[in-house]
């Protein structure tokens, strides 16, 4: 009897793209259909500003450098990566994300 084939994705990644966006902060909504993560850069200054109502409010001027729409069914295995790909980075670097300065090696 034939084994059925494994699947496998053949991901590509177009030159253009290698090097990606920085992104500073990141905002998550859903929708219907998907949820949406937009990736953000702050591109200047806060400043003091008003809304509509005419109250003042300190202002970050910020970009979306990239959108990205998930189904549903995706957002739990974008988490489990996530917290895998944290784990390891803090194994790697002994630093806890927001951590600022030099890591202390594990273990001193």
């Amino acid at each position: 009897m034939d084994q059925p084939l494994e699947a496998r994705f053949m991901v590509n990644l177009p030159t253009e793209q290698e090097v990606g966006h920085y992104a500073s902060f990141a905002v998550v909504w859903h929708d219907k259909e998907s949820f949406v993560l937009d990736f953000a850069t702050v591109v200047g200054p806060n400043h003091p500003t008003q809304d509509d109502n005419g109250d003042t409010f300190i202002a970050t001027p910020a970009r979306i450098v990239s959108r990205v729409r998930i189904p549903p069914s995706q957002v739990f295995e974008i988490m489990k990566a996530l917290e895998q790909q944290l784990s390891k980075w803090e194994q790697e670097t002994g630093r806890k994300p927001g951590q600022q300065g030099p890591a202390t090696p594990p273990g001193n």
